[in-house]
């Protein structure tokens, strides 16, 4: 199983937890009993929906026990009463008749068959329920093209066959939209397009340890690692190159809300 590294994920916390408030932003349930967090990481943005639902019960999920021990760690001093995270696959959980709100942040891209998961959601979510959700829409960009590449070439592909998706994992915002009102849902779909200022040394291969070369990661034995990850800098920096700025790193997310008659 693909091991996540809580620390290495909240790296440029800051430009990871954007898209998320500006989804739940578009969300607009009142009093909801029940908010459900798939794919809710350490926990740290699941925190703050205490906030913004204050008489909710919120409800953690992710299938990384690391990131649930750190969700739980955080939560015994930074979070109230109300709040709870567990382990679990997003592929097998299933909404209580009193969850109004369902949210997942970055994570259904991990997920096979997700479009089919979220139309079992649909049909079990009580009246008036919302769904939002978003994923990264990054899999055509330089950072994960030269990452696939590298990993099919004849230096790699032995090791590394089959272990990265390629970019139908995540539909766009039409093909999102056109699922839920299917389901006879209202939506509100949209996609956008961070340019993300990035400091340090390496900083997009730094992103992407947290996230899309976790795979590659868990695949290869520690010192073949080591040398994966140094071919895969080289090429990113001809094709990032720093600025005394920073280094520009642009991000497409795609957004989708959806809303129960």
């Amino acid at each position: 199983m693909m091991r996540w590294d809580p620390a290495q994920y909240l790296h440029h916390g800051d430009e990871r937890a954007r898209p998320f408030f500006e989804l739940v932003d578009r969300i607009g349930a009142e009093r909801p009993r029940t908010v459900v967090d798939l794919g809710c990481g350490p926990g740290r943005l699941t925190a703050g929906l205490r906030r913004r639902w204050p008489d909710a019960r919120i409800r953690g999920l992710d299938s990384s026990a690391e990131m649930i021990a750190a969700a739980q760690s955080a939560a015994t001093t930074h979070t109230g009463a109300g709040v709870s995270y567990e382990v679990g696959d997003i592929g097998q959980w299933r909404p209580s008749g009193d969850t109004d709100v369902v949210i997942s942040n970055a994570a259904l891209q991990w997920v096979p068959g997700h479009r089919r998961l979220i139309r079992r959601w649909t049909a079990a979510l009580p009246s008036g329920a919302w769904i939002g959700f978003q994923v990264p829409g990054n899999f055509g960009s330089p950072s994960h093209r030269l990452m696939r590449e590298l990993a099919e070439s004849a230096s790699w592909r032995d090791a590394l066959a089959g272990v990265l998706r390629h970019d139908d994992a995540v539909d766009d915002a039409t093909g999102y939209a056109r699922l839920l009102l299917d389901c006879g849902w209202s939506v509100d779909a949209w996609e956008t397009t961070y340019v993300h200022v990035l400091p340090g040394e390496d900083p997009v291969l730094d992103w992407v340890r947290g996230t899309g070369l976790r795979p590659v990661l868990g695949a290869l034995e520690p010192a073949a690692a080591v040398e994966f990850e140094a071919e895969y800098a080289a090429l990113l920096r001809q094709v990032y190159p720093r600025r005394a700025e920073g280094t520009l790193f642009p991000f497409r997310r795609i957004f989708c809300v959806g809303h129960a008659p």
